[in-house]
């Protein structure tokens, strides 16, 4: 039986007060490590964002995996993830358990449904490379692909790409309310400071036809 799903109204309001509230940051990941890959140096890009079009949304369906053929990325598992409420963090996939799979943010629209839905996966853990090792691969117009429990997929066509430092994420552009399906996915970048990760890396991508 598929889990039960927040109300759509209370996504939204959750989604609201997150952008005023919280950083909507990764909790820290990319701890140091001995087999650990190069810095993904991944830089900006952008297309031009699409009419919006809320007749092609899907129901509510919880997302069951992910996969993105421009980086060898098949996951079969989906990690519910939640932010956390005292450091505005949004948290991520256990970095022992589940370094190759990646996670949903459950107060979020579910991949397909008209909103926002995030999604979030490791380049990199303690234990070396992880789901996003190969995120330098992806481009503008790739797809990422999220399976889901009513058996369907759905398919986000990215437009751009962010590579910025975590103390200047963009809270509002990343949760803020939108009026066709659209995906983000989220994964750590930059260089390793103080056992970390100084970048988040985010896929803005939105429902193909």
């Amino acid at each position: 039986m598929p889990s039960t799903l927040m109300p759509r109204t209370r996504r939204a309001i959750v989604a609201t007060t997150l952008t005023l509230s919280v950083t909507g940051a990764l909790a820290a990941c990319g701890t140091g490590g001995t087999k650990l890959p190069p810095d993904p140096k991944v830089g900006n890009a952008s297309a031009a964002s699409p009419v919006a079009d809320a007749t092609t949304a899907l129901p509510p369906s919880k997302p069951t995996g992910m996969k993105i053929d421009a980086a060898g990325v098949d996951a079969k598992k989906m990690v519910d993830l939640k932010v956390d409420a005292t450091t505005g963090e949004l948290g991520v996939p256990d970095a022992d358990t589940d370094a190759n799979n990646p996670g949903w943010w459950t107060e979020g629209a579910t991949p397909g449904e008209k909103g926002v839905s995030v999604l979030v996966a490791h380049f990199d853990t303690r234990h070396g490379p992880a789901l996003m090792k190969d995120v330098k691969k992806i481009k503008l117009g790739d797809l990422i692909e999220v399976e889901r429990e009513d058996g369907r997929t759905a398919k986000f066509k990215i437009r751009e790409i962010e590579d910025v430092n975590k103390k200047d994420f963009p809270t509002d552009k990343v949760y803020g309310e939108t009026q066709r399906p659209e995906l983000r996915l989220l994964t750590c970048g930059g260089e390793i400071k103080d056992g970390h990760r100084t970048n988040n890396v985010i896929f803005y991508a939105d429902l193909a036809p």
